[in-house]
């Protein structure tokens, strides 16, 4: 990982702290970007700069502005000289997914458009910026994160996870498109894990005990156990691994 860089979208907490952290440590230099947090992206940069020896920057960007993705490269490409790895994990929450988030029956087209704005688009965008800074260094790898929220029925989470069905499908297609430029396109896949976004949930006690029943290792999942995944999906390791959605869920699919 050493005089590689990560980008890495929603790097100031949960999931995607977790990871900035992860490749950090292995010698990476890491770019994140933030939605309103920049004191805390600060915070992070200067922890991991003193820890890790390695060069962090983060940008500002509105995840349902996913066009603005084009204003972040620019400033991004003033900081660093290479691209290597890009990984799309900021997500919406709150008032945006109102419509969106609950049952059925009360799904309106707002919330469902600006889910899939967050989840799709923004993918598609952010690796669309990614794949130009590729290019010029000879390859790469994409990944988008996703939730298991597609293959196991989730209370109110509808929304979400057709979009999340929706963006693994959009990883397949990316991967198959961009292999001739050696661009590697996965998607990783996570159970419920626990962090403020999963807490934000109305019915977060009630999932979290769900989780820990059905999981044969009989907890919930944390940010971290999804950075093995990702690192080993930009690693020499995965060189013939496209197109593929790896599943970590403390085996809660199964039950």
């Amino acid at each position: 990982m050493k005089g590689k860089t990560l980008f890495v979208s929603g790097g100031t907490r949960g999931i995607g702290k977790a990871i900035v952290y992860a490749f950090a440590e292995k010698g990476c230099d890491v770019a994140f970007t933030y939605a309103t947090k920049a004191d805390t992206a600060k915070e992070i940069i200067a922890d991991i700069e003193s820890k890790y020896g390695i060069k962090a920057r983060a940008y500002a960007l509105n995840i349902l502005e996913p066009e603005t993705y084009k204003n972040v490269y620019e400033e991004f490409d003033k900081d660093f000289e290479r691209l290597d790895f890009f990984i799309s994990n900021a997500i919406i929450s709150g008032r945006a997914v109102v419509g969106g988030f609950g049952p059925f029956m009360r799904l309106k087209p707002k919330g469902l458009n600006n889910i899939y704005i967050a989840t799709v688009a923004a993918f598609v965008l952010g690796a669309q910026e990614a794949v130009k800074r590729m290019e010029k260094t000879g390859g790469g790898s994409i990944i988008s994160m996703s939730s298991t929220g597609n293959l196991v029925y989730t209370p109110n989470y509808a929304g979400h996870g057709t979009n999340k069905a929706a963006v693994e499908t959009m990883v397949r297609y990316a991967a198959a498109e961009l292999g001739e430029k050696n661009i590697r396109v996965n998607a990783v896949s996570g159970g419920p894990i626990d962090t403020d976004a999963l807490k934000a949930f109305p019915n977060y006690e009630e999932v979290k005990r769900e989780v820990v029943r059905r999981s044969p290792l009989s907890r919930m999942g944390e940010p971290e156990d999804l950075t093995g995944a990702c690192l080993f999906l930009c690693g020499n390791e995965s060189s013939w691994l496209t197109g593929q959605t790896i599943v970590i869920d403390g085996g809660t699919t199964f039950q």
